[in-house]
């Protein structure tokens, strides 16, 4: 198990060369340096090279998650596009978002359309999310620490609070207090502050 996992990770050293150079000295290099971080934590008990620098976690990430594939290629834009053919992304995942803070988090990714006015720091967004528009309007803000649930649609000139929850399948199109959980759909709050209650948007 290790000799091949080494094989492969070898073989991807040579690959991402390109990519490890953008990493490394590119403009969005701390952007990027955070979302290695984040998503290393996460995935610290999988990961054979949890105590290697951040170049093998790099590596390592963009080698086993494709999600991570794409965010990189966000982070990079036309530049780190030119190498997509040598570590494809999902195809499925689409980031078009002007603003996304550092340590975004991409569980599966199936899906998933990111289509926000802006995101906060580390957020996690889960497959079959959509976030959009449903007019001219605008699209939603999202804030700090923001978990979107699988299936979640959150859409409109919104705003989504720091700290709050969206749960899985809801349909958010009101603003979103700072630090609530949301579910259902139309989506209301269940929790704010740490408190149970049920109140609407």
């Amino acid at each position: 198990m290790k000799t091949a996992f080494w094989i492969v990770f070898i073989f991807s050293t040579f690959r991402l060369i390109p990519h490890v150079l953008l990493m490394m000295f590119g403009p969005n290099r701390l952007k990027i340096n955070s979302d290695v971080s984040r998503w290393a934590a996460i995935y610290i008990a999988e990961s054979p090279v949890e105590h290697f620098s951040r170049y093998f976690n790099f590596v390592f990430l963009m080698t086993r998650y494709p999600e991570f594939r794409n965010l990189f290629y966000y982070r990079t834009g036309t530049i780190g596009s030119i190498f997509r053919p040598l570590c494809r992304p999902i195809s499925t995942l689409y980031i078009h978002t002007g603003n996304i803070g550092p340590g975004l988090f991409l569980q599966h990714g199936f899906a998933t359309i990111i289509s926000a006015e802006e995101i906060g720091s580390h957020c996690w967004i889960n497959q079959q999310v959509t976030i959009g528009w449903i007019d001219k309007t605008g699209g939603p803000v999202i804030g700090d620490n923001v978990t979107i649930n699988a299936g979640a649609k959150v859409l409109g000139n919104i705003s989504i609070g720091s700290n709050s929850v969206v749960g899985a399948n809801a349909v958010v199109v009101k603003d979103v207090p700072p630090n609530c959980t949301v579910v259902g759909i139309p989506a209301y709050i269940v929790r704010k502050d740490g408190i149970r209650f049920r109140e609407s948007l």
